[in-house]
């Protein structure tokens, strides 16, 4: 099956193709060529075509939590994440008993290794978040069910998933900690500093255990103050570390978002939703792994505090070039390219090139999605 796509520009890496047209046989891109200005009759003639999105921190959607692991689930939330540009996700716990964490890790697994869904985002990895945290920066993770770092403990976590953990929040501060983070990273599991109290130097001594991301900078973390300036201090400040925001203009202040962006830049800043069951849905009360949360006006709260977002990844898109100033280009960098880097995933997603799956989306010039496809194939309307 073949099928062409033409529009006004092309991401193409750091490029920027004027007047494209894509060649798609079978799913994947054969060419992407460069017409002459004025041709009628383009599919999208004032779009710019760029990579499917990555989301490396996702709780659920439309209802469901991943922490449900059945197929019924992931399959729900996959779809809706399609629906807003996502190609691949990392479904992310949250912290539970260790016996609901290992059902949940074998659950989601099976997913991941089971057949593709073709209308629905992929499930690239695991993400887990807890328990490794800091009770004080917690958040909504039950305290009761923290536990110190523990290799042994991990290990149970990485057979229940059948190694499909590909990304592990840790709070650095913690005894055994680096130990932990030493071992998931040899492993290949990318190690996030969050959920953290660290200092300066505790966080500096997380990086060079190997971590090499941090996770929803600013929330659940030590506060920034110039006296004491802490781990979202160390994080801005590390030009090797990649760094995670929610943008939706709750969790994160806008100037905050700005200050962000001229720290971490165009290479190191990662777009993340930490969307929960509520996304996609009404105002009411729904589930984050165990927790209740009341969901009104775009606020997830449990206990008072916040318990991840309703956000989309297309509006976090938009937002973010709304709050940093950055041209929507730099934005979609931020939810495509360099989550890839990060993942390791810069082969197969976050650029568009001759020889990929056709997984790309059609944005207009202020960065509402017209169109998302999956292996060249579209998904809405």
């Amino acid at each position: 099956m073949t099928s062409t796509i033409t529009a006004r520009r092309l991401l193409r890496g750091n490029e920027i193709v004027e007047y494209p047209q894509i060649n798609i046989q079978d799913g994947h891109i054969t060419s992407i060529l460069s017409r002459e200005r004025g041709h009628s009759g383009d599919s999208y003639p004032r779009a710019l075509l760029a990579p499917a999105y990555l989301n490396i921190h996702v709780h659920g959607a439309v209802g469901h939590d991943v922490m449900e692991g059945t197929p019924q689930a992931l399959h729900a939330v996959a779809a809706a994440l399609a629906g807003h540009g996502v190609g691949g996700y990392y479904p992310t716990t949250v912290t539970s008993s260790i016996e609901e964490t290992l059902r949940a890790l074998d659950g989601i697994a099976a997913v991941i290794e089971g057949p593709a869904q073709g209308d629905g985002a992929a499930p690239l990895g695991i993400h887990l978040e807890g328990p490794f945290l800091c009770t004080a920066k917690r958040g909504v993770h039950p305290a009761a069910l923290l536990v110190p770092p523990s290799i042994s403990l991990f290990d149970r976590f990485w057979q229940a998933a059948r190694g499909q953990i590909r990304i592990m929040t840790v709070a650095p501060e913690l005894p055994s900690a680096l130990e932990l983070i030493e071992h998931a990273s040899n492993l290949g599991v990318v190690c996030s500093l969050g959920h953290s109290d660290a200092t300066l130097v505790e966080a500096e001594a997380g990086f060079r255990a190997g971590a090499r991301s941090a996770t929803h900078t600013f929330n659940a973390m030590r506060r920034l103050d110039h006296r004491d300036p802490g781990v979202a201090a160390y994080v801005l400040d590390n030009d090797g570390l990649f760094a995670e925001i929610i943008c939706d203009g709750i969790h994160v202040d806008p100037a905050m978002v700005r200050l962000f962006f001229q720290a971490k830049g165009e290479e190191k800043s990662v777009l993340i939703t930490d969307g929960m069951s509520a996304t996609g849905m009404p105002d009411g009360h729904y589930k984050l792994g165990g927790l209740d949360v009341e969901v009104a006006h775009g606020h997830c709260t449990s206990g008072g505090a916040l318990a991840g977002s309703v956000l989309a990844m297309d509006q976090a898109v938009r937002n973010f070039s709304l709050f940093s100033g950055a041209g929507l280009d730099v934005s979609v960098h931020a939810a495509t390219r360099n989550p890839a880097r990060l993942m390791g995933l810069h082969q197969d997603w976050g650029y568009l090139e001759e020889g990929r799956e056709a997984n790309f989306v059609a944005l207009s010039p202020d960065g509402k999605l017209l169109q998302s496809f999956r292996a060249g194939r579209p998904l809405i309307g």
